[in-house]
């Protein structure tokens, strides 16, 4: 950090601002206040600064002291979620005023009886006379008269943000330019097109991304021009939803919707790479839920997601959302345990809070002495001055297991009950990093787990257990690593446009020249944000999918043939086969990025001396209380290797070493947890029904038939199956009765089982490693004939005995009888449908 100035880092979330504070000496310090405290301040961010620097509440704050504000705010997420953005008008190309509505055909809440579509964010829509086809030719002139009528309309009645979508606008945007002039000049104050905020295919989600830049672009002004006006000259920067940082006036609605989860990644990912790890899961757990992410070298990115019903296109870190956090219900159905995934918020909260709350997973550890009274601050109870209180969790814990013991036969104590429930939110947590790391074709076993969130370290051993992880990365600024991160990340400007090119020499040409034209626009961009030349990088990716899919790889650029060779092996490593179908270039996609100013490293240590565990308490793991000593953090000597079953406290949050297992503090302070034995896996449950390896075997089933499902949709032709999501996977034991199904359709599941077991009975005996059987006969178990049927007998290493079946089944419109679409209201035999 040349500039020898304060820089702040701040993390703005829903229920607390983070602030890291880096003096002009480069020395780090951490500040948590509430989001919202009216009574106290305006602002928390704002206030933060203030209190940093000893300032007054109302105290102007110097501008000449501070290098840098980097910010990461959740103001746009939750103007999307309560629907609070601006009033806006959609306006889009003539019969296409719903489209948005209608969006895709699959279902947002598969098995709910009454469908509650999202609210859209848009206010009306104009339709305009204009059309141009997929080629450039113009079927329909624009008719800009009668659009100047419609939008003077809707601007008189108060609405002056508009988002302007046309057929076809990414890639001729002729028609929406002139749009956008038309609004100006009635006044609108924002202005948002689709050919600039999403220049690429399909209609409704680059609709959607444009509606939501115009919907929530006002309101992130209002936010940064005040916060602008407060800090004076004080350089500001946003943390954007792609993991980098942009200057406040280059900061848009579309951009800001993940921009504190991003921070989270990428202090991950930085202080993963000083510690000497660079393949690491992050494991965020909080309060209410657990973000994962996968980073092995560079940011993953999703460039198409939905968030609060919102379909968009715009570059988003790649992070998979679970529901179990601290704050988990725990529930008991009569049969099965479960974990949330509903929560007990911050009000109530747990048990533990004294508040009157239900059981939680925070309360499991207190049951179990992971967590213990004498080490929490004591901030519960009505007045907030209270310890932890064991008792109510003792209570509800011992009513909990007289109930499960009654309706299983099956005595159990509260320890037992509570160990149990942990096992399943541990096991719901391992089955979410799955889907970002195994189910994507990584090997999990290669990574570190890299802890974050005030709840992670509590569960971080037992986590890295169920995947077979043996190293465990807890850096000491954990609970505030999303505000560190935005205070490490680089700057960066993404541009992507569709290309839609075969891989032949012109088509590879048209790539290479779209690339230079949005890397050259990018790096203008980067410049105008005051970055120098020196401290610029750039990177140019390639969406490459075969002919006929949907579903893209992003691939580094380079020639054709390296191109393909990196597409084949990328594919092959996703989806576990390659096609001879003929390539294709969907887009082309340009990240700039301007190196962060950021300290290199955390200052060193001092060493201190260990004064050893200040307490040993008893703690129930692996089924077993051991004699467990607690340890500060600040008293562990670094490159001391510390034994598990152990406990060390820091000021925000707790770590569990657990048996076989240990800790060692590093020089720059983090702690390193290596498991140390290798793990006793069971391999056997017995013959009676466990209500807890029940659940946690139906998560595991459920998790391989979603599995099935995603690499079906990635990498299928049909419209019915990649949009729609017209079909069904699920797994049958040797008898062909369901053992586990995704939550796909259920009429394609009611009968699935007969199709396996008329496999079983006609061909049972003959099957052999290798076979596939395609079935859709009524019959035998179809629902109609375009649903087809896809069963796989899955054998063991040796290839002689059967464990179970798979079984896929899709709706193929191009398959029917006498009418299209199947089942005609004359046909007389099943032959005719």
């Amino acid at each position: 950090m040349t500039d020898k100035r304060w820089q702040f880092w701040i993390d703005r979330g829903g229920t607390f601002t983070d602030i890291v504070a880096c003096d002009p000496s480069g020395n780090i310090s951490a500040k948590k206040l509430l989001s919202e405290n009216p009574d106290r301040y305006e602002d928390a961010a704002l206030q933060g600064i203030r209190d940093v620097l000893g300032l007054a509440g109302d105290a102007e704050i110097p501008a000449d002291k501070i290098a840098a504000v980097k910010m990461g705010t959740t103001v746009a997420t939750n103007a999307l979620l309560e629907r609070k953005g601006d009033r806006t008008v959609l306006v889009i190309t003539q019969g296409l005023g719903d489209a948005l509505r209608i969006g895709y055909q699959n279902r947002p809440d598969l098995f709910a009886r009454h469908i509650v579509l999202p609210e859209m964010v848009y206010e009306r829509s104009i339709e305009v006379t204009e059309r141009v086809d997929a080629y450039g030719e113009i079927l329909t002139p624009l008719d800009v008269e009668a659009a100047r009528t419609d939008l003077q309309s809707a601007f008189d009645d108060g609405i002056c943000a508009a988002a302007i979508v046309f057929m076809h606008g990414y890639r001729y945007p002729d028609h929406e330019q002139k749009i956008a002039e038309l609004a100006a000049e009635i006044g609108f104050t924002q202005i948002s097109v689709s050919h600039r905020v999403s220049p690429l295919m399909k209609i409704v989600s680059r609709g959607d991304t444009t509606v939501v830049d115009a919907y929530l672009s006002p309101i992130l002004r209002r936010y940064i021009d005040g916060v602008a006006l407060a800090l004076g000259a004080s350089r500001l920067m946003f943390m954007q939803s792609n993991g980098g940082l942009a200057d406040a006036h280059f900061f848009h609605g579309k951009d800001s919707i993940l921009s504190g989860p991003a921070g989270g990644i990428v202090g991950a990912a930085r202080t993963s790479a000083r510690a000497g790890f660079k393949k690491i899961i992050g494991f965020d757990m909080g309060g209410t839920s657990t973000d994962v992410s996968h980073y092995a070298g560079e940011f993953e990115r999703a460039f198409e997601t939905e968030v609060a019903g919102v379909r968009m296109r715009a570059p988003m870190m790649a992070i998979h959302t679970v529901a179990a956090g601290g704050g988990s219900i725990l529930h008991f159905d009569g049969a099965r345990l479960r974990v949330g995934p509903d929560s007990a918020g911050a009000n109530p909260g747990p048990a533990a809070y004294g508040l009157g709350g239900p059981l939680t997973v925070t309360d499991a550890n207190v049951c179990l002495g992971k967590l213990n009274p004498d080490f929490f601050p004591a901030v519960f109870g009505p007045d907030g001055d209270q310890p932890i209180d064991q008792k109510a969790v003792a209570d509800k814990f011992a009513t909990l297991a007289k109930e499960i013991s009654d309706a299983t036969g099956q005595a159990r104590t509260p320890e037992d009950v509570a160990e149990g429930y942990l096992a399943i939110a541990v096991e719901n947590m391992a089955n979410a990093i799955k889907k970002i790391s195994i189910q994507r074709g990584y090997d999990v076993t290669e990574y570190a787990l890299c802890c974050f969130g005030g709840a992670a370290g509590q569960h971080a051993c037992l986590v890295a257990d169920a995947l077979g992880m043996k190293t465990v990365l807890v850096h000491p600024l954990a609970s505030v690593l999303s505000a560190y991160g935005i205070g490490l990340a680089d700057m960066t400007v993404m541009r992507e446009q569709s290309v839609e090119q075969n891989n032949t020499p012109d088509g590879w040409k048209v790539l290479s020249d779209t690339l230079d034209q949005l890397a050259a626009e990018a790096r203008e961009e980067m410049l105008a944000q005051e970055v120098p030349e020196s401290r610029i990088t750039e990177a140019k990716r390639v969406h490459v999918r075969y002919d006929g899919t949907d579903s893209y790889l992003i691939i580094d650029f380079g020639s054709a043939e390296e191109i393909a060779t990196h597409f084949a092996d990328s594919h092959r490593a996703r989806y576990g086969f390659v096609s001879d179908k003929e390539i294709i270039f969907e887009a082309a996609s340009v990240e700039i990025s301007g190196l962060s100013d950021a300290p290199e490293e955390m200052p060193s240590l001092e060493i201190v001396a260990s004064d050893g565990p200040a307490i040993t308490i008893p703690v129930r793991t692996g089924g077993e209380t051991l004699a467990t000593p607690v340890h500060q953090r600040d008293s562990l000597v670094p490159e001391e290797k510390l034994a598990g079953p152990a406990i060390i406290v820091e000021p925000n949050s707790t770590i569990i070493v657990e048996p076989g297992w240990s800790a060692t503090r590093t020089p720059d302070d983090q702690i390193v947890l290596n498991r140390d034995t290798a793990l006793d896996r069971k391999s056997a449950i017995g013959t009676e029904v466990d209500p807890i390896m029940l659940e946690i075997f139906n998560n595991l089933f459920m998790a391989i038939a979603e599995q099935m499902g995603s690499v079906l949709e990635n990498t299928a032709s049909s419209v019915n199956i990649k949009e729609r999501l017209d079909f069904s996977c699920a797994i049958f034991d040797v008898a062909g009765h369901l053992i586990a199904n995704a939550p796909h359709l259920p009429v394609h599941l009611g009968s699935m089982s007969e199709s396996i077991q008329t496999v079983i009975r006609l061909r049972g005996d003959r099957l052999k490693p290798g076979d596939v059987i395609v079935l859709n006969a009524p019959y035998n178990g179809g629902t109609h004939l375009p649903d087809v049927t896809v069963i796989t007998p899955v054998f063991d290493r040796n290839g002689v005995d059967l464990l179970f079946y798979v079984g896929s089944r899709g709706h193929h419109a191009d398959i029917g009888g006498i009418s299209p679409g199947s089942m005609p209201p004359d046909s007389k035999h099943v032959e005719e449908e």
